[in-house]
């Protein structure tokens, strides 16, 4: 490699070693940059083994150790129905030992194992994942390094072991000398904030902070680079952010600002309940926005009940006030469905425009969706491009060509998590101008997630439910310990359904040939013994009616139903003709009906903790109060069922927000969870912990794009703005 300049864009096999070719070839690690970005998991400190019972089952342990005992068993593998051999090592450390397990396919593996790489007295690191097996810990085949015989052998090592993560045959050794080849080779690296930002941090050069967060000396040196990354990766952020935020803010929109004695007021004359305050600032906001000439940039987040959907309704009132139209996006077609009763039914003659016995006010709300007949499409679209219908829902269907608006002021995002930028785009793009945005999650945020994702996006907050709402608990059905607890819960659902009253039921599977759970769905470290027996809607829903909910009216909900037959019963169930609702998770936002005040639950623990607290929301919605059973057979000292119980604990939904995202390790905040050899993702900042750090980057960043919004004066920030932009990070970040 003499004479070849290593630069941060050089492909990874620029480095040159025995496993440079071979980490080139994995998702993520396309650069030497790439490389050197993927940093230690943890660093070990020498003589010492981690807590173990501060641990749970999948928890990453290393530790520095001396072998104790080896000894190698045969045993009958079930696959092939050849002899196959394990090796038991015991390790010892200064406090405490462990048991780790090898298995190999060939006796010769085995005793070369035993023989010349772990016999007893051996010194080295070793790392894995933790698993509960016989009664105690043990580590399965985990990666291990060994150092030199002899009773210094301890001395050689240095006092802070990196350990990386083990992906694609590469284990944490050798990624540990292919990066220390890369940092001596690297003839430049990059340095993307300003100078004046890294003085009046103190922060350390980036060269000098990534060779500390490799090869520290102490764990002074490891926070100080720790301290320069996590700023940088926070930074970049908030630029990309911020350079949308400014450039709406110089983008020339139609003002919206409505009219006295309009629809809008007609409504709010109809409304048979007071709004709350929250609703009253949010609305207010929202209105002042919409009568600026630069389009409104909004999130509206809110519990589940806190009433987004008045909020949203009333935005659209304005701007149809205004002369313009308003266009709903929602993710599926029962939302969809959904949408346009609630509204109609708000509206009530309001929504009859042009009909006999419409409102002189009145404005015409319009469905459009993939499924539609094509007399019912017809005439849907003819509305929205001849402006009849001042409010048009639908799906992705919006988002199809043939699809115009006479003219849209206003695009309403229903779960923005499940959209992207492009798609807003592309709505949007069938407006005259710009148009004003609004988008809606009943998912809480917390701050810092809101200012590292949603940063170019103003943000509302409705907290407080509407006066009426039923008071619901929430209670753990264990039917590992309890079976028959089951029998009472279908008890409680003929119960509540005997005071005249209606329920759910939910399963995480359609038919009993899925799938057991999707990787959307499954929770991380999910118990290896769980039961694989998933209750599926279209099995259990006869099993109900003919067992213990018979004699009630049963009725199926799914996904896969043809669109006239989940219209149909979903309009069955808020006319009261359903007393039970077996369904999938497609009731998980936007259903209403007051009735519903009891939900089962099945396999709760397949569900996320906001999955669960979405659900929830659906009960409890009339003024009557409300029950939510969640039936599990999950271990009951396992995380599935501390997750459970933590759903069961509280009903305030920013709490099960920080809960969620901190058992899915926050690796998913800007995009792929990073896995070694991933570059996707957060790797050093927590959105959780370090919202002081998010918040300086983010008024740092804004200053400097504000200063030089080509960043022609800082041409590594814009280079790194670039590739996120350009990454699968940004499509999460474009989620807003």
């Amino acid at each position: 490699m003499v004479g070849v300049e290593v630069t941060w864009e050089s492909p990874v096999t620029a480095v040159g070693g025995k496993h440079a070719a071979k980490l080139a070839k994995l998702p993520g690690i396309a650069t030497v940059g790439d490389l050197v970005a993927t940093y230690p998991k943890q660093h070990v400190q020498k003589g010492s083994l981690s807590q173990l019972d501060e641990l749970t089952a999948g928890d990453l342990v290393s530790f520095v150790g001396e072998v104790a005992s080896a000894r190698q068993f045969s045993y009958q593998d079930k696959r092939t129905r050849r002899t196959a051999y394990r090796l038991e090592v015991r390790v010892r450390a200064e406090d405490g030992a462990l048991l780790m397990t090898y298995f190999d396919k060939a006796k010769h593996t085995a005793d070369w194992r035993l023989q010349t790489e772990l016999p007893v007295g051996r010194v080295g690191v070793f790392s894995g994942r933790l698993k509960w097996f016989r009664d105690e810990w043990q580590l399965t085949n985990p990666a291990s390094r060994l150092y030199e015989e002899g009773d210094d052998a301890v001395d050689t090592m240095p006092d802070l072991i990196p350990i990386y993560s083990s992906v694609g045959g590469i284990t944490t050794w050798q990624l540990e000398e292919t990066i220390e080849l890369a940092l001596t080779l690297l003839d430049r690296v990059p340095e993307v904030l300003p100078p004046a930002v890294v003085q009046s941090r103190d922060l350390l050069p980036t060269r000098q902070a990534l060779r500390w967060i490799h090869r520290p000396d102490t764990r002074a040196q490891k926070a100080m680079a720790e301290k320069r990354l996590k700023y940088d990766e926070a930074f970049v952020a908030q630029s990309v952010l911020a350079r949308r935020r400014l450039l709406v803010e110089g983008t020339v929109a139609n003002p919206r600002p409505g009219r006295p004695g309009g629809l809008l007021d007609a409504f709010d004359a109809r409304l048979p309940f007071a709004l709350t305050e929250g609703q009253v600032r949010v609305g207010e906001e929202i209105a002042e926005e919409l009568a600026r000439d630069h389009p409104m940039q909004r999130l509206l987040q809110g519990e589940v009940g806190s009433g987004k959907t008045v909020v949203s309704l009333r935005a659209m009132l304005q701007v149809v006030d205004s002369g313009g139209q308003a266009a709903l996006l929602a993710p599926t077609e029962v939302l969809a469905q959904q949408h346009q009763r609630s509204l109609e039914r708000m509206l009530g003659e309001l929504a009859q425009g042009g009909m006999l016995g419409g409102s002189e006010h009145g404005t015409r709300v319009a469905l459009l969706t993939g499924s539609l007949g094509a007399a019912a499409r017809r005439t849907a679209l003819a509305a929205a491009a001849g402006g009849e219908a001042g409010i048009v829902i639908g799906t992705h269907a919006l988002l199809e060509d043939r699809v115009q608006f006479a003219d849209l002021g206003l695009v309403v995002v229903d779960e923005q998590h499940r959209f992207g930028v492009e798609q807003r785009s592309a709505l949007g793009a069938k407006a005259g101008t710009p148009p004003h945005v609004l988008v809606m999650t009943a998912t809480p945020i917390p701050r810092t997630v809101a200012m590292t994702v949603f940063g170019d996006l103003d943000t509302s907050t409705l907290s407080e439910l509407p006066a009426g709402r039923g008071e619901v608990q929430t209670t753990v059905v264990p039917i590992r310990a309890r079976a028959a607890w089951l029998e009472r819960a279908w008890q409680r659902v003929r119960e509540e359904v005997a005071a005249g009253h209606q329920a759910y039921v939910v399963a995480s599977r359609i038919d009993p040939g899925d799938d057991e759970v999707s990787t959307a769905d499954a929770p991380a470290g999910a118990p290896e013994d769980a039961p694989r027996t998933l209750y599926a809607v279209d099995e259990l829903a006869p099993e109900l009616a003919e067992g213990p909910l018979a004699g009630l009216r049963v009725e199926v909900l799914h996904g896969r139903m043809p669109p006239e037959d989940k219209d149909r019963v979903m309009s069955a169930f808020a006319a009261g003709e359903v007393d039970v609702l077996v369904s999938t998770t497609v009731i998980e936002v936007g259903v209403d009906v007051p009735n519903a005040t009891v939900m089962v639950i099945l396999d709760a623990d397949r569900f996320g903790v906001s999955q669960l607290h979405q659900l929830r929301g659906r009960i409890g919605r009339g003024g009557h109060a409300g029950l939510c059973l969640l039936v599990t057979a999950a271990d009951p000292l396992g995380p599935s069922m501390e997750r459970l119980l933590a759903v069961a604990g509280t009903r305030d939904g920013f709490e099960l927000s920080r809960i969620d995202m901190e058992q899915r390790r926050e690796g998913n905040v800007l995009g792929t969870q990073q896995s070694g050899g991933r570059a996707g993702g957060l790797k050093l900042l927590s959105v959780l912990r370090d919202e002081a750090v998010i918040a300086d980057a983010r008024e740092a960043a804004f200053e400097v794009l504000r200063a030089d919004p080509a960043l022609v004066g800082s041409p590594d920030l814009a280079a790194a703005v670039r590739r996120l932009e350009d990454s699968e990070q940004a499509e999460y970040l474009e989620m807003t």
